[in-house]
């Protein structure tokens, strides 16, 4: 007779699992949960008479975890029974990397995934985070029907991301829980995750220490990171983009078994510098890189003169579309530049077209423009010969689209550039005009998509101070202030706001935020939080009770990353959220 047998409190569980195996329906009382598990165990082809793994699981060749663990487990292992009990660790991935003692129906199985095994407790906390027991019938195989099993789930302690787990598993247990084995596993778990942090600050300190070595000052471009922290210079900022940091993330990552002194990361061709690679080393591998960035030598473009003044800025957006409109208008064609009121279409139409005397035409000054008295081809020094730049297009009158339409029809390469504010909905005659260019066409994105190009706008758009007057300046408050308005009429708006400043002001030193209109110092208003940003703020908030403030376990719990926790919690601040106090 098995201990299963033996156990009359696992007795109705028992016959539930044969009931279920030979296909009969299930009695009232049955754990939701178990079933679940009993059929994922089904789905995924599991044999309940299965004594092992399908298959071997390729052991990791180097596992972190498995280095930080195996002396905190070698001084626990004597205190195991070890006829009866067992010790097992596991990676993420629910591989067996180690393991001490025997259990009843231990095999040493090399994999506990439930799409191996069925149901099993090391699957559960992984799953659920949290301890986890299984016991006997709750399994799915055979094999384990007189196996009780607790398992603890391992943190890491910089990402709060699961590393593992840890389980012990006895003779089946018919008492009450927990089970007897828990404290001993919690203990264990524990002594694993201490061993954890102390390497952690150790190879932090290794990290620090190489970035500072490298640095010299603030002068230099360094970047020093290990997949898990990013130390950057101020010199490096503005040389690395995300695409550079990203290339340097995963050579740091697949250095881990390297041996050679050479290094090399391979930057995206847009990358703007180059980098010196030096990799960092503890304990007998490379656990990071230390990378010396140094602009790379740029080539000088063909100009098109004209691009500066209130065209300047530095955001991805904006340079995407102006590296957009200069590509087009390089090559024969109509260019359409479109976008809000203010963006600077205008400006960078004139940009495009300096130096060739273009014939400017605006829809929005004359109802009728005579466009079809301008010639669509001609000789050398005609007008029709002229590049065309017509402003406005949205207010052309159907007359003249007709006659767009029919030059360009002509003249497909026609040196036109036109400039369009999207608005009411076009006429099939307009609408016939903007669908012929919308293949020659960009969108100049609005100032409160790119704020960041607001300190660069600045100066441009500041007229000359009197003689013997300072330059305007501002406060970082008052830039602040900038940046976070909306700016409905966008490059026009803050032109027109600066040139009145300036005007009227009879102080001296930077601009307060005290001095600028009311709509712009106060900064935009809340607005009350909908449904669905409640309920995800009330989550964020749980979780960091529930991980008593520890932000990268909330997030890890949440299923999100660290930066979209902190991202989420600045913008529910000062929300109007009455259903509970703020982030």
């Amino acid at each position: 007779m098995t201990t299963a047998e033996q156990s009359p409190a696992h007795a109705p569980l028992r016959q539930a699992r044969e009931r279920f195996l030979t296909g009969r329906p299930l009695p009232d009382g049955v754990p939701d949960d178990v079933v679940a598990a009993w059929r994922r165990a089904r789905f995924f082809g599991v044999r309940p008479d299965l004594d092992g793994p399908v298959r071997e699981s390729a052991q990791p060749a180097d596992s972190p975890l498995l280095e930080a663990a195996r002396p905190a487990l070698t001084r626990i292992a004597p205190a195991l029974d070890a006829g009866r009990t067992a010790l097992v660790l596991t990676d993420e991935r629910l591989r067996v990397l180690w393991s001490t003692g025997s259990a009843p129906g231990d095999d040493t199985c090399a994999d506990l995934s439930e799409r191996e095994v069925g149901h099993n407790s090391a699957a559960l906390a992984l799953r659920t985070r949290r301890r986890a027991e299984v016991h006997g019938p709750e399994h799915f195989l055979d094999v384990w029907q007189d196996v009780s099993a607790v398992s603890v789930p391992l943190f890491s302690p910089e990402t709060g991301q699961v590393l593992g787990t840890l389980t012990v598993a006895r003779a089946l247990w018919a008492g009450c829980r927990p089970h007897p084995g828990a404290a001993l596993a919690e203990a264990a778990a524990a002594a694993v995750e201490a061993e954890l942090r102390a390497r952690a600050r150790t190879a932090e300190r290794a990290l620090l220490d190489a970035y500072e070595r490298a640095a010299r000052g603030r002068e230099r471009a360094v970047v020093a990171l290990d997949g898990r922290n990013r130390l950057i210079s101020e010199a490096a900022a503005g040389l690395a983009s995300p695409q550079v940091l990203e290339a340097l993330e995963r050579g740091a990552r697949t250095w881990g078994r390297d041996t050679g002194e050479s290094y090399d990361v391979q930057l995206p061709e847009d990358a703007g510098c180059t980098a010196e690679i030096t990799p960092v080393r503890h304990g007998g591998r490379v656990l990071g890189l230390v990378a010396v960035l140094a602009a790379r030598p740029v080539e000088p473009e063909p100009s098109t003169p004209g691009l500066g003044g209130a065209l300047v800025g530095g955001s991805v957006a904006w340079r995407h579309a102006v590296a957009r409109a200069t590509e087009l208008f390089r090559t024969p064609g109509p260019v359409l530049v479109a976008g809000e009121r203010g963006t600077g279409k205008t400006a960078l139409a004139l940009g495009l077209l300096d130096g060739t005397d273009p014939l400017v035409v605006d829809a929005a000054e004359s109802p009728e423009l005579g466009l079809k008295e301008v010639p669509p081809a001609g000789n050398r020094g005609r007008v029709g010969d002229r590049p065309l730049l017509l402003r406005h297009a949205e207010r052309l009158s159907q007359q003249d689209v007709a006659a767009l339409n029919s030059l360009l029809d002509q003249r497909p390469d026609a040196r036109l550039v036109a400039t369009h504010t999207p608005g009411t909905s076009p006429g099939p005659c307009l609408q016939r005009l903007l669908d012929t260019l919308a293949a020659r066409s960009v969108t100049l994105p609005a100032l409160r998509e790119r704020p960041e190009d607001i300190r660069e706008l600045l100066p441009v758009l500041t007229p000359g101070p009197a003689p013997g007057s300072p330059p305007l300046t501002w406060t970082l408050d008052a830039l602040r202030a900038l940046e976070q308005h909306p700016w409905p009429g966008n490059v026009t708006e803050l032109a027109h706001l600066v040139r009145a400043l300036a005007g009227r002001r009879r102080v001296f030193g930077p601009v307060r935020r005290g001095e600028l209109p009311d709509p712009v110092r106060e900064g935009p208003a809340g607005r009350t939080l909908s449904p669905m940003e409640l309920a995800e703020r009330s989550a964020i908030l749980e979780a960091l009770r529930r991980h008593g403030g520890n932000k990268a376990r909330a997030a890890a719990a949440l299923g999100i990353g660290r930066a979209t926790l902190y991202r989420k919690l600045r913008e529910y601040q000062g929300r109007d959220a009455p259903n509970g106090p703020r982030p």
